[in-house]
């Protein structure tokens, strides 16, 4: 079975994307400030202490893996650029181990033109989002870039509301405004990120999971 790196595995929802990687079977090396932060022991969990904004850190993490799987962001206190740092750091650890595929988490409030439909609903989400969360939505925006200019294999998973709920294995995958809801557990959301691992239907793509 594959390994595939982790970061922002110490979070909500990235706890359930360690979970389910090690119950299908894969190998994780994850990265985390204070392995503390990771409670699950598992011998085929590999965790390396360090900072996504460390290069040597993230390149230990990158190494010997297949795939990527990016959850982490902001947080109270953190840069204002750090998913588009950070991301930054783990693509040019991945050129250097010849890791093609990425898997990065984000907002339903980055926007798709190509595929989104907003409504009126969608609009006025968006636009509160960029008067009370404008730093977070451009740096949002600044880690697609990043991923866009890499020449790499990545697909964008965006979540809304994410909640706390139990895992269900029911849920829609579509765009802003076009087969999609303002929620989704973090569980299920957890499920389609590891699904992308061996999937390309969504390459290059921006897809909303939702219930």
């Amino acid at each position: 079975m594959a390994t595939i790196a982790v970061f922002g595995g110490t979070g909500r929802s990235g706890r359930h994307v360690l979970e389910q990687a090690l119950a299908a079977g894969y190998d994780v090396r994850v990265l985390a400030r204070s392995a503390s932060g990771i409670r699950i022991r598992d011998p085929r969990l590999t965790v390396i202490e360090g900072d996504v904004l460390d290069a040597d850190a993230v390149d230990r993490v990158v190494a010997g893996s297949s795939a990527v799987i990016s959850v982490f962001g902001q947080v109270k206190g953190s840069p204002e650029t750090l998913q588009t740092d950070g991301t930054r750091t783990i693509t040019e650890a991945r050129t250097r181990h010849g890791v093609r595929r990425i898997i990065s988490l984000s907002g339903g409030g980055l926007p798709d033109p190509e595929h989104d439909r907003p409504r009126a609903a969608d609009r006025i989400i968006r636009v509160l989002l960029k008067l009370l969360s404008p730093k977070v939505l451009e740096d949002a925006e600044g880690h697609l870039r990043v991923l866009k200019e890499s020449g790499l294999d990545w697909t964008v998973v965006r979540g809304p509301r994410l909640k706390d709920t139990p895992y269900t294995g029911v849920y829609r995958v579509g765009w802003v405004g076009v087969d999609a809801s303002t929620s989704v557990g973090r569980a299920d959301l957890a499920e389609f990120l590891l699904h992308q691992v061996e999937n390309r239907t969504f390459l290059h793509q921006l897809p909303l999971v939702s219930y």
